[in-house]
């Protein structure tokens, strides 16, 4: 895992963040069931289109992260079955929303797709009673090509003293 000098605990602010992007899915339904599109490579701009796609389950009351990378940005899709908590942090220095943190509901009242750049700070929460599930497209691969890289990822959620919480 990549390193870089632990933030200090200044105070964040709630706000929107620089270059998060946020869409809505919107699901069409028949008598099939339902489609939705997750992402067009018409409607992203190149720095943001995907490498690869994963798909995880995560059980009611779990967390996922906080962690950030130094390289990939994500392309988190939020369908269902549950309702997640998502929170960001910008810690990027050199970003007009430096210090603003960003905390959305989104899944199965709210399908969403979100874009997090490298260097934003993320995590989040199923709020929900049944596991939930997430698709998410990066823009690099994991441990790159062959998996023959280290992993882009700095895991605040291993530092007992992290300054990313999800609690509000």
């Amino acid at each position: 895992m990549r390193q870089r000098p632990a933030p200090t605990p200044d105070t964040f602010q709630p706000g929107e963040i620089n270059e998060v992007i946020v869409r809505n899915l919107c699901k069409i339904n028949d008598q099939r069931g339902w489609l939705t599109e997750l992402f067009r490579h018409d409607e992203l701009s190149a720095e943001f289109l995907p490498a690869m796609a994963y798909i995880s389950s995560t059980l009611p009351g779990a967390t996922r992260g906080p962690h950030e990378h130094l390289d990939q940005a994500d392309l988190f899709c939020f369908l269902g079955p549950s309702n997640f908590k998502l929170r960001m942090w910008d810690t990027r220095t050199d970003s007009p929303t430096f210090r603003n943190v960003m905390t959305l509901v989104v899944g199965a009242n709210d399908p969403k797709a979100v874009i997090v750049p490298r260097g934003v700070v993320h995590a989040y929460q199923n709020t929900g009673l049944v596991d939930g599930i997430v698709i998410n497209c990066p823009n690099r691969l994991y441990m790159g090509e062959q998996r023959r890289e280290p992993v882009d990822e700095i895991r605040h959620e291993d530092d007992g003293n992290t300054i990313f919480m999800m609690d509000d």
